[in-house]
């Protein structure tokens, strides 16, 4: 009687290990947004704030639908200051695939931004910063214009890179 109930428990144990080990892991979220101090100049103001992308009309009044149909599956946003002086929002838009990120990028290559390295491609202007890095898609926006703004925001964007 004994070796049937080891069996069995033997047979419990090693079903339970393949379920859970077929489970896999989930990759624990990414957390992009740089504490205050570690980007010189920039400080971080408040919270971050994640957004489902059930919930992100929430956040973005009007063209979230654009978003949702480019596959997002969140939205991350924190806000920052610069100096004390110029204030900003990043906003971390991540997509199912990369190709969504792409695509949205896109769709903010007109106008008068000039291409910067960051990320897989990337487009700077005088108050803002908009990059991808596969399936992220980042914008930095200033509300103040400032001399120095758009290295400011392009020194955040690499920072928020380098934690993608």
């Amino acid at each position: 009687m004994r070796n049937g109930v080891e069996r069995t428990l033997a047979t419990v144990a090693i079903s339970l290990g393949i379920a859970v080990a077929g489970t896999g892991c989930k990759k624990a979220a990414v957390n992009p947004f740089p504490a205050t101090g570690s980007v010189a100049g920039w400080e971080k103001t408040g919270d971050t704030r994640t957004f489902a992308a059930k919930d992100l009309y929430q956040y973005i009044d009007g063209g979230a639908e654009e978003y949702v149909a480019a596959g997002v599956v969140t939205t991350s946003t924190a806000d920052y200051k610069y100096q004390g002086m110029l204030e900003a929002t990043a906003d971390v838009y991540t997509m199912g695939e990369a190709a969504g990120a792409a695509k949205m990028f896109t769709k903010d290559q007109a106008g008068d931004g000039k291409s910067v390295a960051i990320g897989d491609a990337g487009v700077s202007r005088a108050q803002s910063v908009v990059f991808r890095k596969g399936p992220y898609l980042v914008r930095i926006v200033a509300y103040q214009s400032a001399p120095n703004a758009a290295d400011a925001l392009q020194t955040l964007a690499h920072a928020v890179e380098g934690k993608l």
